[in-house]
């Protein structure tokens, strides 16, 4: 496991602290190490480090309550979702009181004419779905985790259907935040555009609680499509499924998803979900429209994908097969650590410009293959953004080592094709170097001063996106 970054041994909670805490959560305080473990870490390689506290937040104004008792006390506070971040994004380095948010959990209002809907933060994009299928609507972002739609705002989430639907960063209308002094505000109306004055909802967006908890969040939602087809195509080379993508995207043709997962990973998905697709690169696409205009889709891409060395399309309408194909997609992280016994699986992402995409991959897999360890890749190819993942043994520091060495390789190259360090996981502990690398020290410490205008006394999150 990776060291914490920008951690110190916290204080002790001041006296009477914990007794106003209980005031207010009676019993959904927890002091337990068992229940401070399970809020100490999350999906990604860094060290566990436990929370003082964990209280479980039902409304908006004990969220309010909480934040100003740790002001007034100077006790770190850091909002806790689902626990699927993978860059460290919600490690309490510092200590603290971890705010669980998953039992505000109700859809507040829908509201199809306007196709837009509030929700609670701690509502999971699956339960969301649900909710909306009668209305004839879906909330289209899909970062594979089942995440609670606070979190995903907190990290501007984005994912499988990003292609065509765009990230949280345009999913997002407004949303009602918590700031460090303890005031409860909204940043924005329902309405589709605004000149009024900043735009605070995209500021928030992606600060992964290091200016504001949110609490609720108004989306913006789609109609579902009359026809949705999966399909998958395997291919002989990897370039030849990265041009078939471009090659789509530049003909105008609206791809819903379009994910790539290499020879390795299929190997992993193959025998983690039961499969027998080719062990080689492959692409697994999803089209969206009418039935004629779904059909003209896939036979157009389907002769790029020829012209490219790809086999003939295997794809299905019916929702039961689609949803078998997609489970399998969500679960190729499980996938690649279930590779090896009792190692940990290191997931990284780059994103860059979609014309040096091919490049990027091809010149990652030739590191790769040389690796002691597998690492297989994936990742939203039709927005330029994959994935690695790193499956090392935690008891080993050589492959601890070697990964760090890969990664920076890897970021290094994105970067030097004006991309960034990260598409989709943020920056939390892992890649705050490489912020500085890639947007410079004076863009940086405009950060750091917004977070210090907001946050004076670096309570929320500390030692997140950068160092203090």
């Amino acid at each position: 496991m990776s060291a914490l970054p920008n951690a110190y041994a916290p204080a002790p909670l001041p006296a009477g602290f914990v007794e106003g805490l209980r005031e207010v959560f009676g019993d959904r305080l927890h002091l337990g190490e068992a229940v401070r473990r399970q809020h100490g870490g999350s999906e990604s390689h860094f060290e566990v480090a436990l929370p003082d506290a964990v209280v479980f937040a039902k409304t908006t104004e004990e969220v309010v309550a909480v934040v100003k008792l740790c002001n007034a006390a100077e006790v770190p506070i850091i909002a806790f979702g689902a626990g699927t971040s993978v860059e460290g994004n919600t490690t309490p380095v510092r200590g603290g009181v971890t705010v669980d948010l998953s039992e505000m959990n109700r859809v507040l209002a829908i509201n199809p004419d306007d196709f837009d809907c509030t929700v609670e933060a701690g509502v999971r994009r699956e339960e969301l779905n649900v909710a909306l299928r009668d209305k004839g609507l879906f909330f289209p972002i899909d970062p594979g985790a089942n995440a609670t739609i606070g979190g995903m705002a907190s990290t501007r989430a984005s994912g499988t259907n990003a292609v065509r639907y765009g990230t949280m960063r345009e999913a997002v209308l407004s949303l009602r935040v918590v700031t460090p002094d303890g005031r409860d505000i909204r940043t924005a109306s329902r309405a589709r555009k605004s000149a009024a004055g900043y735009d605070i909802t995209r500021l928030l967006i992606g600060a992964e609680g290091t200016l504001g908890i949110i609490t609720e969040v108004t989306l913006r939602l789609h109609g579902i499509p009359e026809q949705i087809s999966s399909a998958v195509c395997s291919f002989d080379t990897l370039a030849g499924a990265v041009d078939t993508v471009v090659l789509a995207i530049q003909l105008g043709i609206p791809l819903a998803r379009v994910e790539i997962l290499d020879d390795v990973q299929m190997k992993a998905v193959n025998a983690w979900s039961k499969l027998d697709y080719p062990e080689l690169t492959t692409l697994f696409f999803e089209f969206h429209g009418s039935e004629h205009a779904v059909k003209e889709q896939i036979a157009t891409v389907g002769d790029l994908a020829r012209q490219n060395g790809g086999s003939a399309f295997r794809w299905s309408n019916l929702a039961e097969e689609r949803a078998r194909l997609w489970k399998a997609r969500h679960q190729a992280f499980y996938a690649a650590v279930g590779m090896r016994k009792g190692c940990i699986g290191w997931p990284t992402d780059v994103c860059v410009p979609i014309g040096r995409l091919a490049e990027c991959i091809n010149e990652t897999k030739r590191d790769l293959d040389s690796a002691s360890f597998p690492a297989p890749i994936l990742g939203h190819v039709g927005d330029g953004n994959f994935h690695v993942i790193f499956v090392i043994d935690p008891n080993n520091p050589a492959e601890q080592r070697e990964a760090e060495r890969l990664n920076a390789r890897l970021v290094e190259r994105a970067l030097s094709m004006d991309g960034t360090c990260t598409g989709e996981h943020g920056i939390g502990l892992g890649k705050q170097d490489w912020l500085l690398r890639e947007l410079g020290d004076d863009a940086v410490d405009m950060m750091r001063t917004i977070k210090h205008a907001l946050d004076p006394k670096n309570l929320f999150n500390p030692g997140k996106i950068f160092a203090d």
